[in-house]
């Protein structure tokens, strides 16, 4: 039902250079290479002609016309009242990245393999400290103007000094960016966490010295920023649409790692008041391409004319990224919410067995890991390797750590299960919680309260029955409905109780997990550490992750982290399922092999002529 966040640092995957074709010797004594990967060889060779995903023949043209369904940084999805997105302040407008190219990019069917874009080659130094990158001849703004070194470099102290918090976080360890010379940028990093540098910095985007040394990078705007990727805004209704239209001029086109990619000449992005209002337009076709995540529409509203007739088809795609942590997160900051036996008692009022029959028609497993659907997913009890990191916070942590992983608990699906009330109510009185004249109170007569935050009435249908249970335990529990604009800057102020949120986790997890759950972003405005998480052990083994050599070490890390986090009842974990529910109006085409990580709609599909002829008839 939530539409998969997704934030810069969830992109970062930071690596060791993996041999390729010689290219001599970077300034910092790394080897040249075209493409960098964390733990093993890459993929692609230096002389490689497409992803393999791609259709490199794909025709340009038409539009896709869709809904926001990720987040990056400032994002909403109801509105936006500003096109700038690498700041905090602000609604900011959807598909700003694709104006804007990157040193690397991602190849989509490797889990944490980068290769060269606006830089044809990377070295990494041998101690790690330090990362060049070599920029290409022709890179070119929207005004034709080249982009150099110095314009790398401003752009790494423009973010570090006032981007958002997520990006100031993930380049915390970054000590300068350096111009060798017109082409050559040389960053330099310290502490011992630097494994995911070089990829965090090579994601980062490449702004224009000369136009942000002309306008305000911190304001909040609606005119078009100069960039140099293949899309420049052409056109901004605030609030209802933005429109990206491809660059004919786009100097990165012919590149391997764009050929088949970025087919359409528009994108256009819908924004509606709701998620109901927004599928009434869908099913009228004021848009084309629409990822469902809500399963009682999947499973009962798709019976429209047009699907009845084939204009509209619905598609299922595998989804093999790790499924996010979606859940309602609970406020630590708030003094009620403070007590982990609190926290797990609200849990057992979820009746996720009912909830699913009732409303998502069976469609979705519980969620039980922060790494679920994927290997880092803690199960079991701790294997020798997880004891070792775990052991120097014994008695530190819950002892629970130590025995099986913490999974939700499962209700007899009547939607008012008496056993599961009857153990939230256990451990509200160890907690000192005790209903007294039918309302919870604790020792000092203060009523427990709890405020649920929302922007959209769609999720009232799953809020009340858990409200009523909580109602049973003698909570005082309602919902706040807010607008767009109230609940972006709520969220960014950490002003409510519980709010509900799906992260997306990457295959290869590494600094961006401190923005989700590390102490010093608990206490930074607008960071992604909802819950405010603030667990020496947690950020300890947070290092342990970003910190791996290789691939078992990493899931080992993840695996413990995981049972630090399950242990300490940060949320109230809902629900997921490994695929991509899709409708879409008949007038795409797509490569004949989906990428393995990634829905890939807006780089890779394009517009049949054909199909959108017969669309029209």
């Amino acid at each position: 039902m939530s539409a998969r966040l997704s934030v810069l640092a969830a992109a970062f995957c930071l690596s060791a250079i993996v041999p390729s074709a010689a290219q001599g010797l970077a300034p910092n004594g790394g080897e040249w290479r075209h493409g960098i990967s964390i733990f093993g060889d890459l993929k692609y060779p230096a002389d490689f002609d497409h992803f393999d995903y791609v259709d490199p023949n794909a025709p340009k043209g038409g539009e896709l016309r869709l809904v926001p369904s990720e987040a990056y940084l400032n994002q909403g999805f109801l509105s936006f009242d500003t096109l700038n997105v690498f700041v905090l302040k602000g609604s900011g407008a959807h598909g700003m990245r694709l104006n804007f190219d990157t040193l690397m990019t991602r190849a989509w069917d490797e889990p944490d393999a980068m290769y060269g874009l606006a830089a044809e080659a990377a070295a990494i130094a041998p101690d790690r400290m330090s990362v060049a990158f070599r920029l290409r001849d022709n890179v070119t703004f929207h005004d034709g103007s080249i982009a150099t070194a110095d314009d790398v470099v401003f752009t790494f102290n423009l973010l570090k000094e006032e981007g958002h918090p997520h990006v100031t976080t993930a380049i915390r360890d970054v000590v300068s960016a350096t111009a060798v010379d017109e082409r050559t940028v040389l960053y330099t990093f310290e502490g011992e966490l630097v494994r995911d540098l070089p990829f965090t910095v090579a994601e980062l985007p490449v702004l224009s010295k000369a136009f942000y040394s002309a306008n305000d990078f911190a304001a909040s705007t609606l005119e078009p920023p100069l960039g140099s990727g293949p899309y420049q805004v052409s056109d901004v209704k605030q609030g209802r649409s933005v429109t990206h239209r491809l660059n004919t001029d786009y100097w990165g086109q012919d590149l391997p790692v764009n050929r088949g990619r970025f087919n359409f000449e528009s994108v256009r992005f819908e924004y509606f008041r709701d998620r109901t209002a927004g599928f009434e337009a869908f099913k009228s076709g004021e848009y084309e391409f629409r990822e469902e995540f809500t399963s009682r529409f999947w499973a009962t509203k798709y019976d429209f004319p047009a699907i009845t007739d084939g204009r509209v088809i619905k598609l299922t795609t595998t989804d093999n990224r790790p499924s996010g942590t979606q859940g309602w997160f609970l406020n630590t900051r708030r003094a009620h919410l403070s007590d982990p036996l609190v926290r797990q008692a609200l849990g057992h009022a979820f009746d996720f067995e009912w909830t699913n029959r009732q409303h998502f028609h069976d469609l979705y497993k519980r969620t039980q890991s922060y790494f679920e659907n994927s290997e880092m997913k803690a199960t079991g009890t701790p294997d020798a390797a997880e004891l070792a990191l775990l052991e120097p916070f014994r008695g530190q942590i819950p002892d629970s750590v130590f025995g099986e992983a913490f999974v939700p608990p499962v209700s007899n699906g009547t939607g008012l299960d008496r056993r599961q009330l009857k153990a939230a109510r256990e451990l509200l009185a160890q907690a000192g919680w005790e209903v007294r004249d039918g309302v919870l109170k604790n020792a000092d007569g203060e009523v427990f309260t709890l405020e649920f935050l929302s922007d959209t009435p769609t999720f009232e249908r799953v809020l009340q029955p858990l409200i009523k249970n909580l109602e049973v335990l003698g909570i005082d529990a309602k919902i706040r409905m807010v607008d767009a604009a109230q609940f972006e800057e709520r969220l960014k102020d950490f002003d409510f109780d519980i709010i509900t949120r799906r992260f997306s986790m990457r295959e290869t997890p590494g600094v961006e997990l401190r923005a989700f759950m590390g102490s010093e972003a608990a206490a930074q405005e607008g960071s992604r550490n909802l819950a405010g998480i603030s667990n020496p052990a947690v950020d300890a083994l947070i290092d342990k992750v970003t910190s791996a050599t290789s691939r078992d070490e990493l899931v080992t890390a993840a695996r413990a982290l995981d049972r630090v986090l399950r242990a300490g009842h940060y949320w109230i974990p809902q629900w997921y399922k490994a695929e991509h529910n899709l409708a879409v109006w008949d007038k795409f085409a797509m490569p004949a092999t989906k990428p393995k990580y990634h829905r890939g709609v807006i780089r890779l599909w394009w517009v049949d002529p054909e199909k959108e002829a017969a669309l029209n008839q």
